[in-house]
């Protein structure tokens, strides 16, 4: 395969800063184009296989996107007046476990182990928290009022939420064309190395994007179902915290159950439940690992989830929400790049010498003994 020359070089590099130019200066407008190329990327495979079954693709597009606008529909309509029911449950508990915790919690500390909880401060601790709360509260009405009076903001949000059904529509209707046409401009010496690569980057997002957030949503719903059995009044905000936790392993099972137990508390004022949510986060990570991931994910390449967090974390301090939105892709680019460094780097003269020295000093050291 042939090796990219000098010039090639350097037109890659110029074009790579150039879109990272533009990324930075037109962030406060890409949110509803990359929303909707993800969405067209996840809703890709489905629209070719009922091509496969003998539609055309602008029929199999209507079919896709009909389906996921009604699913979206739905959900909105069903989860947002519960989930904000719940939320302002959680309002009202918040000084209620800080009560449980001063009346109970440390009372309990003192006689069991002998600490002194007069060090923890808790009066200024508890001051400080309500006031925080407050001050958020506060801020979240003035930042709702803010948008709701200024006809600029809401133009905005209603031209994006319009433009992302828009833009997924028309990128999933030609989204093979694109690929096809950007595989056609590539240079003719390293169009099979590229398109290799993009495979792999495609397998790489496959695990996580098309993969591991869908599990993320099944471990959301299980969750918020079977909190929602044992009586759970944060059921669904709780299951929907374990889900978007469950990007990486065992962190949603270990904050769901967690956040899931102290409201059980605070709810019921017995130990028992505990039993019954441990259960529900029991069946929920056997299904995971049963059913769930070998299912949806299988053993597909995927992102180390220290990578995954370090991404996300990256992408939202340089860029916000846009940063987010690329992390994923642009760390499973990286990743790919890596590891052709490093069989490259395994197959160089440089390794090749060092291994040999190495070899060579050993069998000298095994002589000398």
């Amino acid at each position: 395969m042939a090796m990219i020359t000098e010039s090639q070089r350097w037109f890659f590099l110029i074009l790579a800063l150039v879109l990272l130019a533009l990324i930075y200066l037109l962030a406060p407008i890409l949110m509803p184009f990359l929303v909707g190329a993800l969405l067209a990327y996840l809703c890709d495979p489905v629209a070719d296989r009922l091509e496969v079954a003998g539609c055309s693709r602008t029929l199999a597009v209507v079919i896709v996107f009909t389906g996921l606008t009604t699913a979206m529909v739905a959900v909105l309509v069903l989860l947002l007046p519960k989930l904000s029911q719940q939320i302002k449950v959680l309002v009202t508990l918040v000084p209620a476990g800080l009560n449980m915790v001063e009346q109970q919690f440390l009372p309990w500390l003192e006689q069991t182990l002998g600490l002194d909880t007069s060090v923890f401060q808790f009066d200024s601790l508890r001051s400080w928290l309500l006031e925080d709360w407050q001050q958020t509260g506060d801020f979240m009405k003035k930042l709702l009022g803010s948008i709701t009076r200024s006809g600029v903001a809401v133009a905005v949000w209603m031209t994006n939420l319009v433009l992302i059904p828009v833009v997924t529509f028309y990128l999933l209707r030609d989204w093979d064309l694109m690929l096809a046409k950007i595989q056609r401009l590539l240079p003719r010496n390293i169009e099979g190395r590229v398109t290799l690569w993009a495979c792999e980057c495609d397998e790489v997002l496959g695990a996580f994007v098309k993969g591991q957030l869908i599990v993320m949503v099944a471990l959301g719903t299980i969750y918020a179902i079977g909190l929602w059995l044992v009586g759970l009044d944060l059921a669904l905000l709780i299951g929907m915290l374990a889900g978007l936790a469950s990007i990486v392993p065992y962190m949603g099972f270990i904050i769901g159950f967690a956040a899931a137990a102290i409201a059980a508390i605070m709810q019921f004022h017995d130990p028992v439940m505990l039993l019954w949510v441990g259960g529900v986060f029991a069946v929920g990570q056997a299904l995971e690992g049963m059913l769930l991931t070998p299912l949806l994910v299988g053993d597909r390449i995927g992102l180390h989830p220290v990578a995954v967090i370090f991404a996300i974390m990256a992408g939202g301090q340089l860029a916000g929400f846009v940063g987010v939105l690329l992390a994923l892709p642009v760390a499973a680019v990286i990743m790919v790049l890596l590891r052709h460094l490093h069989e490259g780097y395994r197959s160089s003269s440089l390794y090749s010498q060092y291994q040999g020295e190495s070899v060579e000093r050993d069998n000298n050291n095994e002589q000398s003994a």
